[in-house]
């Protein structure tokens, strides 16, 4: 499947419908929880560090970027997206466990693709070595850029 076929694909699957909020200071405890649950094992095992200080770090990087999602009002997960003039970011896609592997990532993935493909700009985000999400990304035409020690940075072309 190409990349295109791949977002396509991704779009005329109808997962479960999420509402959206910014993400405010009173959303952090739970957003924590969320990191923690969902990235403790890829981070452990790319050889990370999993402290308390340094997940609260990569959650306020870019903060005002974070949508909290919603299933029913009630939090389930983590959308954030940085939208700069000529690039954008795929900070961070965090799906609590129970809404995970029903196509919602990859719904919400096609969807900001879509966006930045029609602002003309690239989309970038980083993956943990040990995170299998990376495959997700290849097929939606994701190349690694450059390596780290425990991850990849992987870039898009509209």
């Amino acid at each position: 499947m190409n990349a295109a076929s791949a977002v396509n694909a991704a779009s005329a699957t109808q997962p479960l419908a999420l509402q959206r909020r910014q993400a405010t200071p009173e959303d952090i405890p739970f957003l924590l929880d969320l990191r923690q649950r969902t990235m403790n094992g890829h981070v452990l095992a790319s050889g990370g560090e999993v402290s308390d200080a340094h997940h609260m770090a990569r959650l306020m990087h870019r903060f005002e970027c974070a949508q909290v999602l919603l299933d029913d009002g009630a939090p389930v997960g983590l959308l954030k997206v940085s939208r700069d003039p000529h690039e954008w970011v795929v900070i961070q896609i965090q799906l609590a466990p129970s809404h995970q592997g029903g196509g919602i990532g990859t719904g919400l993935l096609a969807e900001v693709i879509g966006e930045a493909a029609r602002a003309g700009v690239d989309l970038t985000l980083s993956v943990l070595k040990a995170n299998p999400a990376k495959a997700l990304y290849e097929r939606f035409g994701f190349v690694v850029a450059r390596e780290s020690e425990i991850s990849y940075e992987m870039r898009r072309k509209p």
